[in-house]
């Protein structure tokens, strides 16, 4: 379960940005989290409430903001969604798509 391996990194993350900004406790942490970013939603959940004992984090909660993943096709300049599992064909002009706008977030955007 690398959601773990995630879920200490936030935890040291959040915990040195509270330290430089001169505050000893966290009360919540948000991350973005890509539809295509490979990271369950729960499971990183569960692993953030493992991982945060005994750190500044310990009463901290993770809220998850899901961000879908979207792709943009050249040929007739629509935005549109990949779903999952991801298609990359574009549903107005039936051609396919390589640039995928958004999905693979994974970072820190809040800590309260």
């Amino acid at each position: 379960m690398h959601e773990l391996s995630i879920a200490t990194a936030i935890i040291e993350r959040a915990d040195e940005l509270a330290r430089a900004d001169g505050t000893d406790a966290v009360s919540a942490v948000t991350v973005r989290v890509g539809e295509l970013a490979g990271v369950v939603p729960d499971a990183l959940s569960f692993a953030f409430e493992v991982a945060r004992d005994g750190t500044a984090l310990a009463a901290a909660r993770l809220v998850v903001e899901p961000v879908p993943a979207h792709a943009y096709c050249g040929a007739c300049a629509q935005e549109f969604p990949v779903g999952m599992p991801p298609f990359f064909w574009c549903p107005h002009c039936d051609r396919p798509s390589t640039d995928l706008r958004s999905g693979r977030e994974l970072e820190i955007t809040g800590i309260e």
